[in-house]
């Protein structure tokens, strides 16, 4: 059982100021050297908190990671229904929920003008030095960095998805990042296939592209063996259950797999519009007693079904990462996955078995791996993946590119239109138009609200508060 820890407002005054210690590597075994200028840092996406995936786990680890490190950051996404204003979560990071309409996809409405305001106000409240964007189909991502550029503040963007080239939705998102990416923002990519596919859809030379992976909690997920049932072979998939995660080979798939072995069963959570089709199959092969659809699963209780599993299933049909599998792995479990997108690097051969995406294939390396996760040792699977990624390395690597793009030295104003100049005779003059406009929005801004006039935002005494924890866990 974990100690509570209660922490007051007079044990931080009462404690001096203290320097986090240095971490041990757990992929080198060297300790990591602490940054030696720190940096205010804002992540800015739609996708965070209450709403759940991958990308809202990245964002909040690779968060707590960088203030362990010393670093200062906080959060910005828009509201979700009455959580707006600013809220603060674990070690003190501030979350700024701006009032900002939702497209039904989670992501924003898109505006030209509208969020410049809010979003210059807090740059030089909170003293900004760079802005990190988070996911491509994510408008405020957009518009914060942009905005950050035209202050003159340093930015980064971090892709987490792939994207195609011939349909008309990619078209218009790969047009938009490459605008935003104009004006010498650093791309990072969680894996060498969504760089690839990056460079190749924004033209971008691949030497100003990053590749940092993705990582999960290990601490949370952990095997424990006695929680699967000896009788069956259980076959375990967590996924949003719509046409982009294969949720049609699941269906063709599964009553292959139980007519093929009688002692397996399956347990599905998650929600999204393929699950009527998945309800379907069951009545229509009578399988009521060997699927299980569990709905939408929150986060904190994915480690309690991923324990219950002896093969995890992954049918997605495009992937840039996938921490489901990861976290499946961490868990013990043997994973069977379609060889999709940067699938293929995440984990070693004998952790996992791929297929093309076809139900035929997919059936056949289900079935073989009711075999091969009978000799699955899940403590050794633990904790050879958790050499592998670790959320403090990717945190250092994350470093590494703040500091290059603190060195780069600003651009003039003449060399910024001549970066405008891509996409053709009427791009580039569209280009150099919207810049411009955006650059006398601001000046307007400066003039009715002067930087000098607005009030400093006052910091968490992270140092003092991480002292008092280890002080009081230590108790």
């Amino acid at each position: 059982m974990k100690k509570e820890i209660e922490i007051t407002l007079e044990d931080l005054e009462n404690e001096e100021l203290v320097q986090i210690p240095k971490r041990k590597s757990i992929l080198t075994g060297k300790y990591l050297k602490k940054p030696k200028k720190r940096y205010r840092i804002a992540m800015i996406t739609d996708f965070f908190y209450p709403s759940v995936g991958g990308v809202e786990t990245h964002i909040f680890q690779l968060s707590q990671c960088l203030i362990k490190r010393g670093h200062k950051v906080i959060v910005i996404t828009h509201q979700y229904g009455d959580r707006n204003g600013i809220r603060f979560m674990t070690n003190g990071l501030k979350i700024y929920y701006i009032p900002k309409l939702r497209a039904p996809d989670k992501s924003s409405f898109p505006t030209l003008w509208n969020n410049t305001p809010i979003l210059r106000d807090i740059f030089l409240r909170e003293k900004i030095m760079i802005v990190h964007g988070h996911q491509e189909i994510s408008v405020l991502a957009h518009e914060g960095v942009l905005n950050a550029r035209e202050l003159g503040i340093k930015a980064v963007f971090t892709e987490h998805s792939l994207f195609g080239f011939n349909e008309i939705h990619y078209i218009l998102v790969n047009k938009g990042l490459m605008y935003s990416l104009l004006d010498g923002v650093h791309l990072i990519c969680v894996s060498n296939t969504t760089k690839e596919n990056a460079v190749l859809r924004t033209a971008l030379s691949p030497y100003l592209v990053s590749v940092i992976p993705n990582a999960t909690d290990f601490s949370r997920f952990t095997p424990d063996p006695t929680q699967s049932d000896p009788n069956w072979i259980t076959i375990v998939s967590i996924t949003r259950l719509m046409y982009r995660k294969g949720v049609d080979l699941m269906v063709d798939l599964i009553p292959i797999v139980c007519k093929a072995v009688p002692n397996v069963r399956f347990i599905i959570g998650g929600d999204g519009p393929k699950r009527v089709f998945i309800e379907m199959m069951i009545e229509k092969y009578d399988l009521q007693d060997r699927v299980k659809l569990l709905g939408f699963v929150k986060h904190e209780n994915v480690p309690n079904v991923l324990v219950q599993g002896n093969i995890f299933l992954n049918t997605s049909l495009t992937e840039s990462f996938c921490i489901a599998i990861l976290e499946a792995v961490s868990c013990g479990l043997y994973v069977v996955a379609t060889k999709v997108g940067g699938v293929p690097e995440v984990l070693p051969n004998y952790m996992i078995s791929f297929a093309k995406p076809n139900p035929e294939e997919l059936a056949q390396k289900l079935i073989e791996a009711t075999e091969k996760c009978k000799d699955v040792d899940p403590y050794f699977f633990h904790k050879e993946v958790r050499e592998m990624y670790d959320w403090h390395d990717i945190a250092e690597r994350t470093e590494k590119v703040y500091d290059d793009m603190m060195l780069q030295p600003e651009r003039p104003l003449f060399e910024k239109l001549q970066y405008h100049s891509r996409g053709g005779t009427w791009g580039a003059l569209f280009n150099k138009l919207i810049f411009m406009l955006r650059l006398i929005w601001l000046f307007i801004l400066e003039v009715c609200f002067p930087r000098d006039q607005i009030h400093y935002a006052v910091d968490f005494p992270t140092d003092k508060f991480l002292k008092m924890k280890k002080k009081k866990l230590n108790n």
